[in-house]
């Protein structure tokens, strides 16, 4: 597993998005770990590195750096809040059928990630495909059991996880080659506790595209349709050749 402690986190090689180097969600959610508040916003500035102790420094503002070395890794803050507007739920039928229509590869840059990956058995599975008739991608969500704590509840750090990934499929759901984006901030609000053996919807859909900046939201519904958790993205695409 990850681990913390007050002054630092070691993001584990089993929790991967990327080949070589963390989920950007699940890494922005083990930093969120170290702040206060119901709105955290994490802005990744590098891939991070997996099985490696990086240094988590408290800014008097209460905001916090994580560094490797001198290399900025990652920030982030306590925001006072999130207003970003949720769609009509989906239903786990439609979310169902939706992941049939998931683009991930078996193969590639992100086919081992630990929650969308198509090419591992052990991936969380959220396999956000479009659902029908709606700008926005959808997939069910049964967190494991050791995902929880002792109370039954899904981690934080594994539901922001799960809030990152869709947000890619939900972008680029057009286009017809996916680009090789990747994570540059993610904000969230944890709403309502998860617990873990229940399934779940998973949902995303497009905000906005600026140059380079992309910007997508998501949301964890309970089967009835509730809000658990949401989120705004911001995805940076590559540099044109």
């Amino acid at each position: 597993m990850t681990t913390t402690s007050p002054h630092s986190l070691t993001v584990s090689k089993r929790f991967n998005g990327p080949l070589a180097s963390g989920n950007g969600g699940y890494s922005a959610g083990a930093v969120a770990a170290f702040l206060e508040g119901a709105v955290v916003e994490v802005s990744l500035r590098r891939p991070v590195p997996l099985d490696t102790p990086l240094d988590v420094v408290r800014d008097p503002s209460g905001s916090v750096d994580v560094l490797e070395g001198e290399m900025l890794v990652a920030e982030g803050r306590s925001l006072p809040s999130l207003e970003i507007e949720v769609p009509a739920p989906v239903d786990l039928q439609d979310a169902r059928q939706a992941a049939a229509r998931y683009r991930g590869q078996t193969d590639g840059h992100f086919s081992r990630c630990f929650v969308c990956g198509a090419g591992r058995e052990d991936s969380f599975g959220v396999f956000a495909g479009e659902v029908e008739d709606r700008d926005l991608v959808a997939s069910p969500w049964t967190p494991p059991a050791w995902t929880a704590g002792a109370d039954g509840y899904v981690l934080p750090e594994f539901i922001w996880a799960v809030l990152d990934c869709p947000t890619y499929f939900a972008l680029y759901a057009k286009d017809p080659e996916l680009p090789g984006s990747v994570l540059g901030r993610l904000t969230a609000r944890l709403d309502a506790p998860i617990r873990a053996g229940e399934e779940q919807v998973v949902v995303a859909w497009p905000i906005e595209r600026d140059g380079r900046k992309h910007h997508a939201g998501s949301a964890v519904l309970s089967a009835a349709g509730e809000t658990l958790a949401v989120a705004q993205a911001l995805l940076i695409a590559p540099r044109e050749d």
